[in-house]
This record gives structure tokens, sequence and C-alpha cells, in this order.
């Protein structure tokens, strides 16, 4: 089969990443009924209706004209406060930049700072946008390694042993995605300490910061002394409040930086939707209690899949923060894409597998619990049933 001229052109900086797994997974799942899916990263809640009411208004107030590029004022003003009230960082609204999502918030941190051969640290297994924008930027991802053993947890020491005379900066995002796993506040403190001592920048994705369960606790990076002049912060509406189709994140840095980006993020898209942008505004200032009731949600059901995940003879680590279980597979007998392969064609389940998350040949999979209760018992029973097939018939 000949390829097309476009593609034999393609610039080098496009480097293929492992989505074909993931298209060749809804493409199953699409030509299926009853299927429960346990994959995506896309709460199962709809978004509150005072949210949705707000938007509503702005459309009737005719409120759909560009803004600025770096977002309302309002909002940015919003931003600011709640990111004071709820992690003790002082930003300004001159030092917020509102994004199409955190995605776009990711590459416009490495269009502003990463060089040809710098090397960016990335906490792994890991979300890899992070890599693709990276390699776009003509930088090299170094991973940096977290286990089951410790619960996924960061130990500052992986860190430092990959630092580089090209290392330019450290991707941390905690809770992480895949795995949940909460950064305690020491090991915080001790990154602090690595990036001044090797003066190195920091990306701090906080955007399932809100989503910790006790007796963990999250410390924001750039609250700490000295560190908000080198670490940009980043976080957004998709996760906290159910809004992953509305498309608004934000980045916080000092303001001189944010100036020089905001030609850049007005190359990019302009702005964030307007509409989505009043949507944001609602959120932030409106009551949080269907907030308070998802995450309670998410609790109940993570502590049911722990349980039902341990008696199904499954290891994992147990996941201080986000919507996801990191778990181990291989009592199976099967890789991770086999295993998820296997299991949505058999069973209608869709999870996804620690190869999608730089993990090449894993013995992982990624578990979300974003359905109802009853539905992810139902898919419990349907991994429960098909393990034990492949244990009554393990050469099949």
């Amino acid at each position: 089969m000949t390829t097309s001229l476009l593609l034999q052109r393609t610039a080098p900086r496009i480097v293929e990443e492992d989505g074909a797994f993931r298209t060749k997974m809804l493409g199953i799942a699409a030509g299926m009924e009853n299927v429960i899916a346990l994959g995506r990263g896309d709460p199962d809640f709809h978004t509150p209706a005072d949210i949705v009411a707000a938007a509503k208004q702005a459309l009737d107030d005719n409120q759909h004209h560009y803004t600025g590029p770096t977002g309302l004022p309002a909002l940015r003003e919003a931003i600011a406060a709640n990111l004071r009230a709820e992690y003790n960082l002082d930003y300004g609204p001159d030092e917020i930049v509102v994004t199409a999502g955190v995605q776009e918030s990711i590459m416009l941190c490495m269009l502003g700072l990463v060089q040809e051969g710098d090397e960016v640290l990335i906490t792994s297994p890991r979300f890899t946008t992070y890599d693709t924008a990276v390699h776009l930027c003509g930088g090299i991802p170094v991973p940096v390694p977290t286990h089951a053993r410790d619960d996924f947890a960061l130990d500052p020491a992986e860190i430092e042993a990959r630092i580089t005379p090209r290392t330019r900066m450290f991707v941390l995002v905690s809770p992480n995605n895949p795995t949940g796993a909460v950064t305690p506040p020491d090991s915080i403190r001790k990154i602090a300490e690595l990036a001044v001592k090797h003066d190195i920048l920091v990306i701090a994705d906080e955007i399932y910061a809100k989503l910790i369960y006790p007796p963990h606790e999250h410390l924001s990076l750039a609250s700490l002394p000295g560190m908000k002049d080198r670490t940009i912060t980043l976080n957004g509406f998709s996760k906290t409040y159910a809004m992953t189709g509305w498309r608004v994140g934000y980045l916080a840095a000092p303001a001189d930086f944010v100036e020089k980006l905001t030609e850049p993020r007005h190359t990019l898209s302009i702005n964030t939707c307007t509409i989505s942008q009043h949507a944001a505004l609602a959120a932030l200032t409106g009551p949080q209690d269907d907030m308070e009731r998802m995450y309670s949600d998410y609790a109940t059901r993570r502590d049911y899949l722990m349980t039902a995940l341990s008696d199904a003879g499954l290891g994992f680590g147990a996941p201080g923060g986000a919507f996801y279980i990191y778990t181990d597979i291989s009592a199976t007998g099967l890789k991770a894409k086999a295993f998820c392969e296997g299991l949505l064609r058999e069973t209608g389940v869709m999870v996804f597998p620690g190869d999608m998350f730089g993990e090449p040949d894993s013995d992982f999979i990624r578990i979300s619990y974003l359905q109802p209760l009853p539905l992810i018992k139902e898919a419990m029973g349907r991994i429960r049933g098909f393990i034990d097939a492949r244990k009554a018939h393990p050469h099949e």
C-alpha cells in the first residue's frame, strides 16, 4: 500500500504515540451492546445544573464574542482567589492564563520552555500527552518510575538519579494519572530542594488536587518558599466539576512569563470558548454541594473496588486520589493489551492497558471508577468470570 505524499513529508517532530490501541478498543466497543466503560477519564456525572444555567444565561446575554487571550478578567480573579483559599498559592489575576483545557496549558508550557535536546523528567506511568508535547518541541521525555510496592508514590531520589546537564524541567502530576498516587508533602518539599539545587523548572499538574482521599494530603509546590519563580501550576474544571467537554483549564505563573506567553496562546486558539468561561466562573463562585456528593461517591466506589480486586486475587497500588486504580493482572498469565482486548470482546467491560501510559508490554491495567456503583459491581462480576475462565482453560 502506497503512502500519501503528505505522510511522506511529515515533519520528524510528529512522533507516533500509542493511540492505535485506544482507537481499536473504542472501535470494538462501538459494535457491542451493554458495554461497561471503565477506561476513559470522563466523569459519569453531568455538569451541575447551576453551571449549565450560567452558560445558557451567557448565551441569552450575547456573551459569545472573543475574550482576551488570557481569559475573562472575572474568571481570572476567581481562579486566583480559589488558588489562594484552597492551596495557599499567591497568584494575581495577571498571573493566570485560561486555556482550552489543561491539555492546551501543557502544550503552551512546552512551547514556552523546551528547546531542542532538552530533557523533561515526567512521573511514570504517566499521561502521555506530556511525551507528545515534549517531542513536538524538540525535547526528550525521561520517565521517572514509580512502583506498585510503594502504591506508586513518587520517590525524590528517583528524580535526582535522572537529572543531567540537559535536564530542563520536571513534571509533577499529583494525584497522578493513571495510578491515583498522591505525592506526600515531605516528598514535595524534597522535590523543591532538588529543583533549587539543580536549577530546574517544575510543572505542577494539579488537575486532580480536589480528589484526595484521607489520610492523604495535597501540598502545592509553588506555595513553598522560592518555588513560585520556577514553577507553573496547572489546574482546571474537567475533573472537579464534571466539565470535560467544556474545555476549560488554566496555568498560573509569574506575570512576566504570562505576558510572554500571551501571543503564543493567542496563536493556538485566540481564547477559550467564551460560553465555557462563564460556566467556569459559575463553577468557582456557586454552590459546591454537587461536587461534594461526587467526591463522596468516588470514595465509595474506590473502597468497593479495592476490596473486590483483592478478592479476585489482583494486586494494585492503593490510590490516594483521582478516580483510577492501577491494577496488576500478571496473575492471569496475560499481558495488559491481551487482557483488555479479551475482556472487552468476551464480557463487554472496557479498561485500558498500562501500555497506553508509557509502559510497553505492561502487566497493569487502569480501571476508572466512573460508573454508578451497581454497574461497577456488574463489571467486577464479569471480570471475575473472565479470570476464572482463564484459570479453567489456561491455554485457550
